[in-house]
C-alpha cells in the first residue's frame, strides 16, 4: 500500500453557550450536563489515549461554565440521581427485550460518565488537549458593529486561553467559520496566525492554505471529506447507529436509525467499516499531496452521534494501517507553502447558504441588528462597567440567532437575548439586579 503524500488534520471545535444557571430541561444547564456525559468525557478518553493527533479548540464561554462554582457538582447530581431514576421509569415501560437492553446500555453509559467526572477537574483535563482558542462568547465577528467590539471578543478569548492552556501558536477558530476580509487586520493584530474558513462555493484548491493580504493563513475546510461525517447522508445516518431523534417518554434513546432496538455490537461493526471507509477516501484525496482539513463541532462526537468518539478512535487506528498521517493542524501548516488568497473574498461561513444569512436573515428575527445596536450603545457610553461588557458578550453569542433560525429551542433563545439586552441597558444606567452571569468572561479584556 502506497503511503499518501498528503496529510489529514482533524479539528474538533468545542462550544456551548452560557446556559449554566439559566434554566434546566430541555434547553438550560442540563443541555451542558448532557454534553459532558455523552461527549466530553468519552472524547477525553480517546484524546488521552492518542495525545497530540487531533486539533481541539474550546470556546472560553464553555470553559467558563466548567469552572463555575458548583456547576460540576450539579452535573454530578444529575448523572447520579436524575438519570438512573429516569431510566428506571422507562425500563418499567419497555415494550420489548431489545428496547430494555438498549435502555440498560444507555443507563450504563451515564453511570460511566459519572465515574469519569469524579476523577478530577474536567476543565483542566480539557485544557491539556486544547491548542486553538476562539472568540469569548462565539459571536459572528463579521456582524459586529465596531472594531472595539471585535477586539473585546478576541482579546478576552485569547487571554482566557493563555490563562488556562499556556502556550498558544496563534490558531483561532472563527465562530461559525464566519469570515470577512475586513477582519484580517484585527485578527493579525491580536496574534492570530491561522483560522479555518469554508470556501466550498469558490474556485480554490481546498488542500492548500491561503495567505491573506494581512499575513495570516486561511485554511479551507475540505467539504467533500467533511460531508462524509457531517451531512444528512453522512456516517451518523447509518442504519445501525443509535437514533438521537427518536426518544422515549423520558427522552432516552433506545432505537437504531432503521427503527430496530439499538444494538451496541451491531453499531460497533458499522463504525469499524465507516472508519476504514473514511480513511480510505481521505487517503485517496491526498494521494498526490496536500492537506485535508476535516472540522466538526465536538458535540457531534457523542451528543448527536452516540458512536462518534468510538468512530474517532477507530479512524486514528485505521490511519496507522493505511499510512495516512494525522497531524495537529499547527504542525501541518508549518510544512506547507500557502498560496495568495483570491482578491475580494466574499463574507463566508459554514451556514447554509455559505454567507451570514443564518444569523442575520429574516428567519433570525432581527437579532443581529439588536446586537449591533446594543454594541453601539456601549461604544457611546464611555467608562463602561465590567458587568455591561459581560452582558454584551452574552448577547452577542451566535447561538441565539442560530436557534431562532432553526426553530429548535422554542422561546428560549429569544428570552435569553432579551434578558441580556435588558441587563446590559440596566448596567449602563447604573442600576438593575445583580448579574446572573456567575462566571462568564473571568478574563475580561477592557473595551477599546
Amino acid at each position: 500500500m502506497n503511503r499518501p503524500a498528503g496529510t489529514l488534520a482533524l479539528v474538533l471545535h468545542t462550544h456551548m453557550p452560557y446556559v449554566e444557571g439559566f434554566g434546566t430541561w430541555p434547553f438550560g444547564e442540563e443541555w451542558l450536563w448532557e454534553a459532558i456525559a455523552c461527549c466530553y468525557e468519552p472524547l477525553l478518553d480517546v484524546l488521552d489515549a492518542a495525545p497530540g493527533r487531533v486539533t481541539l479548540s474550546a470556546t472560553p464561554v464553555l470553559v467558563d461554565q466548567l469552572e463555575a462554582p458548583g456547576a460540576l457538582e450539579r452535573c454530578a447530581a444529575f448523572l447520579r440521581d436524575v438519570r438512573p431514576a429516569s431510566h428506571a421509569l422507562d425500563l418499567a415501560e419497555a415494550g420489548s427485550a431489545g428496547e430494555a437492553a438498549a435502555l440498560e446500555h444507555s443507563a450504563a453509559a451515564y453511570a460511566q460518565a459519572a465515574q469519569a467526572l469524579a476523577r478530577g477537574d474536567l476543565a483542566a483535563r480539557l485544557a491539556r488537549h486544547t491548542t486553538w482558542t476562539s472568540a469569548a462568547t462565539h459571536a459572528v465577528l463579521p456582524l459586529l458593529a465596531t472594531d472595539a467590539g471585535v477586539r473585546l471578543q478576541l482579546a478576552t478569548g485569547i487571554a482566557a486561553h493563555h490563562a488556562r492552556c499556556g502556550a498558544w501558536a496563534g490558531g483561532f477558530w472563527l465562530p461559525e467559520c464566519a469570515h470577512a476580509p475586513w477582519l484580517d487586520p484585527l485578527l493579525e493584530a491580536a496574534g492570530v496566525h491561522a483560522t479555518c474558513v469554508d470556501l466550498t462555493d469558490l474556485e480554490v484548491d481546498v488542500r492548500r492554505p491561503l495567505r491573506s493580504p494581512a499575513g495570516r493563513l486561511l485554511v479551507p475546510l475540505d467539504r467533500p471529506a467533511l460531508d462524509l461525517v457531517w451531512s444528512r447522508g453522512g456516517y451518523p445516518a447509518g442504519a445501525a447507529y443509535r437514533d438521537t431523534h427518536r426518544l422515549t417518554a423520558r427522552r432516552h434513546q433506545a432505537w437504531a436509525v432503521d427503527g430496530a432496538p439499538y444494538d451496541p455490537a451491531r453499531a460497533a461493526a458499522q463504525l469499524e467499516r465507516d472508519a476504514a471507509d473514511f480513511v480510505a477516501r481521505v487517503s485517496e484525496r491526498v494521494r498526490g499531496g496536500g492537506l485535508c482539513v476535516v472540522a466538526v463541532d465536538t458535540e457531534l462526537i457523542g451528543l448527536h452521534w452516540h458512536e462518534g468518539a468510538a468512530w474517532l478512535a477507530a479512524v486514528l487506528e485505521a490511519a496507522e494501517v493505511y499510512g495516512l498521517a494525522v497531524v495537529p493542524l499547527d504542525d501541518a501548516l508549518a510544512g506547507v507553502d500557502p498560496v495568495p488568497a483570491p482578491a475580494e473574498l466574499p463574507a463566508t461561513s459554514w451556514g447554509a447558504p455559505r454567507g451570514l444569512a443564518t444569523w442575520s436573515g429574516p428567519a433570525a428575527g432581527g437579532l443581529a441588528w439588536r446586537q449591533r445596536a446594543a454594541e453601539l450603545r456601549v461604544a457611546a457610553a464611555g467608562g463602561v462597567p465590567a458587568r455591561a461588557l459581560r452582558e454584551l458578550l452574552a448577547l452577542q453569542a451566535s447561538d441565539w440567532a442560530f436557534l431562532v433560525s432553526a426553530d429548535t429551542a422554542g422561546p428560549y433563545p429569544r428570552e435569553r437575548a432579551a434578558g441580556h439586552e435588558a441587563a446590559l441597558d440596566a448596567a449602563l444606567a447604573g442600576g438593575g439586579a445583580p448579574a446572573a452571569l456567575r462566571n462568564l468572561a473571568p478574563h475580561l479584556a477592557p473595551w477599546g
